[in-house]
């Protein structure tokens, strides 16, 4: 949320599309992004997925079919997504999404690289196994 000031673009319209698993966001300054669920729930902004500081970002796996099951909003700031998987504690602010929509191929492209090269997979769930740097990129 740093980046939240006068100049951040704000959602005009924000659809959860529950079928087909994402969130439809418009935004004032013309940006339309569709974020699916999965890619959300890996790149959550909360500590448990970022850790509180470089090097503590902990590998999403196995978030391949999870669904968003709620979605409150927080302020006037941003949404608080409820995921099939549980988490629920990640506070995504009008800057983050926006963030998210404009880098969305390159932070899904880092992400798959890193689930790569730690042997680990959208379908199976190894956060039981060590910790291996995750997350989605630098915000």
């Amino acid at each position: 949320m740093s980046g939240l000031d006068r100049k951040t673009p704000i959602p005009t319209e924000i659809t959860l599309h529950k079928k087909s698993r994402m969130l439809e966001l418009k935004f004032e300054d013309g940006g339309h992004y569709q974020l699916p669920a999965e890619f959300l729930r890996v790149c959550s902004p909360s500590a448990e997925v970022r850790g509180h500081g470089p090097g503590q970002e902990t590998l999403q796996t196995g978030k391949r079919d999870v669904e968003i099951t709620a979605l409150e909003p927080v302020g006037n700031y941003g949404v608080q997504p409820t995921f099939s998987d549980g988490h629920s504690s990640g506070i995504y602010s009008w800057d983050v999404l926006y963030n998210l929509g404009t880098r969305q191929q390159e932070l899904w492209a880092d992400y798959l690289e890193r689930l790569e090269k730690a042997g680990a997979s959208r379908d199976i769930d190894s956060t039981t196994l060590p910790p291996k740097a995750g997350g989605c990129g630098k915000h």
